[in-house]
């Protein structure tokens, strides 16, 4: 059964960082692209950063790029987030999600087939 486990939220100034963690188990995920998503508080779930394990290939929303990093830790099946110059609109539930069958690399929610319970990310002015 699959697993996504993530860790690493909390509460930071605007112009912080936080670098979030999301541990996968339950098989390998060496064929898998796993992406990062958030929600904020009466708004939908959007795209942030997504990762095809098997050759490293990103994609990082407009809204973050330049602020946030994905990586992967083939060792330990853990993608990062790294996010840096935080700003209180990136407050919102953080998802790490599954993508089993990663043509490319998908940006619409619906492509990803195992979640995370999600961790909090709240961003202070």
């Amino acid at each position: 059964q699959v697993q996504l486990v993530e860790s690493g939220g909390g509460s930071v100034q605007a112009g912080g960082s936080l670098r979030l963690s999301c541990a996968a188990s339950g098989r390998s995920f060496s064929s898998y692209a796993m992406g990062w998503f958030r929600q904020a508080p009466g708004k939908e779930r959007e795209f942030v950063a997504a990762i095809r394990w098997r050759d490293g290939n990103t994609k990082t929303a407009d809204s973050v790029k330049g602020r946030f990093t994905i990586s992967r830790d083939n060792a330990k099946s853990t993608v990062y987030l790294q996010m840096s110059s935080l700003k209180p609109e990136d407050t919102a539930v953080y998802y790490c999600a599954a993508d089993r069958t990663p043509v490319f690399v998908a940006v619409a929610a619906v492509a990803y087939d195992y979640w995370g319970q999600g961790t909090q990310v709240t961003v202070s002015s």
